[in-house]
């Protein structure tokens, strides 16, 4: 076992940034209020299976179906884009007819365990030991567990001016997102 603090931190911090999950409260509480209710545990321990997941053997099934990791970083930067178009422009572009519950899509994938967070889970191991990331997206999940379960008084706290306010900044900023993870892998795919 090669556990580093320095690593656990890092990872966990460059996870943060790309979950951002503080950023998608407003997705979270207009989830919310699109399907009564959120379970935080399901999508929480869903979105880090995902991840775990995708650590260990995700590289070898985009391999097995004929999909490189520069294709699906693509692919996630859309439904980004989309998620930020419908946050800045405050229309809605996903109509789900009888929408059950969002703990799973698009809550736990692909908000918290999408495109970005998988791409940056695949540099991580590149870089960094397992189990320092293994640690890193425990405390990510955590973290993300905390804000779904509070996200309701979050937004009491903030009113719907304040939330249609930070909806419209975090748009921008997974606007920005979006269009980053494209241009840094769409010329991979050349």
């Amino acid at each position: 076992m090669n556990f580093s603090i320095k690593e656990i931190v890092t990872a966990g911090m460059i996870l943060f940034a790309v979950i951002d999950i503080v950023g998608n409260v407003p997705i979270i509480i207009d989830l919310r209020n699109k399907v009564g209710h959120i379970q935080s545990e399901k999508a929480s321990i869903v979105a880090a299976v995902i991840m775990v997941a995708f650590l260990f053997i995700g590289e070898e099934i985009l391999k097995l179906i004929g999909i490189d990791v520069n294709s699906f970083a693509v692919a996630g930067s859309f439904i980004l884009f989309f998620l930020a178009i419908e946050m800045i422009l405050g229309i809605s572009l996903y109509k789900d007819d009888a929408p059950e519950t969002a703990s799973i899509v698009p809550l736990a994938f692909p908000l918290i365990a999408g495109a970005g967070t998988m791409t940056t889970l695949l540099s991580l191991r590149a870089e960094y030991h397992v189990e320092n990331i293994i640690v890193a997206i425990v405390v990510n999940i955590i973290i993300v567990y905390g804000v779904l379960k509070s996200s309701s008084k979050i937004g009491k706290v903030l009113g719907k001016s304040g939330l249609a306010v930070i909806r419209k900044v975090f748009g921008v900023v997974l606007l920005a997102i979006a269009v980053k993870l494209f241009a840094s892998n769409v010329t991979g795919l050349f």
